[in-house]
């Protein structure tokens, strides 16, 4: 599956943004999919995941409360809805893909496509 982020932006702390993954192929409505972030000097880190219908999803606890995980498997498309941004949110996003329907963990070795990554910087 091939997979395209966008929906980054500049936003001062306290605003939101909306990123989407649109993602390629027939069979998207059975893959989980996640969301992960790399700040500046710092190694990848999972920021959310969804399971194939919507049914569970998954939070690093910095993000919960503020960040919402959604699919729309009739437009092949992720989607994370992030509220009350702070400037420790900001980095390059990148959606990911397992190719099984159940989020597979947290670690990013366990997804197995990946987007190019928008990037998201939140000012104070």
């Amino acid at each position: 599956v091939q997979l395209q982020a966008s929906g980054g932006g500049l936003v001062q702390a306290g605003g939101s943004l909306r990123l989407s993954c649109a993602a390629s192929g027939r069979t998207f409505s059975s893959y989980a999919m996640g969301w992960f972030r790399q700040a500046p000097g710092k190694e990848r880190e999972f920021v959310s995941a969804i399971s194939w219908n919507g049914g569970r999803t998954y939070y690093t606890d910095s993000v919960k409360g503020r960040f919402t995980i959604s699919r729309d498997n009739a437009k092949n498309t992720v989607y994370l809805q992030m509220n009350s941004l702070k400037p420790e949110d900001t980095g390059v996003y990148y959606c990911a893909a397992h190719r099984l329907p159940e989020v597979p963990g947290t670690r990013a070795e366990s997804f197995d496509s990946w987007g190019q990554g928008t990037q998201v910087t939140v000012s104070s």
